[in-house]
């Protein structure tokens, strides 16, 4: 089976309120691309990948005019590809969902929402001090994990799709003001990927085959702020330090090396400067699956032989989103 996660950067601009692609030569919301063009590039990735399932993180729009569903059955409906259905959890206000794209045929999926009584469901609100007053701050997820769960003929999975809190502090002013945002931010992300582990640990006390899998904004030695609170969010979400553990190889080598090169899943555009790249996106896998020949992939257009020696696709990668797709192969 092969399952991708994908942050499609603008994934929504490309559709009108029925669903329908804009296939026109206006620009996109991508830097001097336009929406033909990363419409097809988008094409030509999902068409390659050829998954059976997709976690696209930043799908199109749900709200009172626009339907997540409709917009991705037409994508795939356009370009031919076998992942006809999709499913979405809690819809949010920021016009990036979380939804999955699928292979009916392979797959039967549902939303399923969790809820413990030390772990809320996601559309709720937890609390936790972030602030190290004695007072507890409310904890909202903006774009609530959508958790799934999965049957296929060889027996039940569970995903949950994530997309944690962003550090970057927009609307900054001076230095000052950007180190406050950012390590407010930092706060909210650290809290929402606590929120998360506890989610975790349950399935995997009670035995669950298990994958998380989205982007995190977040990974081992990313920023200096890091150092601030000891840990990042990633680390939080594998269960550093406790006994049932989460895995993902590429996270693992970030964490092992904090010197030296290091796998990267996005890569984004700054005038005047260098291109920045990070590792972002991740899947996660529970120990049951670790022993079912899991591989891991990267479609880095510059690190991925195959992605980089085939300059169609090379191209599309980068004309499609400022992330590339991750994909696990495993045999269930």
């Amino acid at each position: 089976m092969r399952i991708a996660t994908y942050n499609v950067e603008w994934f929504n601009t490309l559709f009108d309120d029925d669903g329908k692609l804009i296939n026109d030569q206006t620009w996109s919301s991508r830097w001097d691309v336009t929406k033909a063009t990363q419409t097809a590039a988008l094409g030509m990735v999902f068409e390659a990948m050829d998954a059976d399932a997709v976690m696209i993180i930043e799908a199109p729009d749900t709200s009172t005019k626009r339907n997540t569903i409709k917009a991705l059955t037409h994508f795939a409906d356009h370009f031919g590809l076998r992942t006809t259905d999709a499913l979405i959890g809690f819809a949010n206000d920021t016009q990036q969902e979380i939804a999955l794209l699928y292979d009916p045929k392979v797959m039967q999926v549902r939303h399923d929402p969790q809820e413990t009584p030390d772990s809320p469901r996601f559309d709720k609100t937890d609390q936790r001090d972030l602030n190290v007053d004695a007072a507890p701050d409310v904890i909202r997820w903006s774009k609530p994990p959508l958790e799934v769960a999965v049957e296929t003929a060889h027996g039940p999975l569970r995903l949950i799709g994530v997309h944690a809190k962003s550090k970057a502090p927009h609307g900054a002013e001076n230095a000052a003001d950007a180190m406050r945002i950012s390590i407010a931010n930092r706060r909210k992300q650290l809290a929402q990927c606590i929120w998360l582990r506890k989610r975790v640990a349950a399935h995997l006390a009670a035995g669950d085959d298990l994958i998380v899998l989205g982007d995190f904004n977040d990974g081992p030695g990313l920023d200096e702020y890091e150092k601030l609170f000891g840990r990042s969010g990633v680390e939080i979400v594998l269960g550093e330090g406790a006994e049932d553990k989460l895995f993902d190889p590429h996270a693992r080598m970030a964490l092992s090396r904090r010197v030296g090169a290091m796998p990267t899943t996005a890569r984004f555009r700054r005038k005047g400067q260098p291109y920045l790249q990070a590792l972002l996106d991740y899947i996660m896998i529970s120990p049951g699956l670790r022993a079912k020949s899991p591989r891991w992939q990267i479609w880095h257009p510059f690190d991925h032989p195959d992605c980089y020696e085939n300059a169609a696709l090379r191209t599309a990668l980068l004309h499609a989103s400022d992330h590339f797709p991750v994909i696990l192969d495993i045999k269930l």
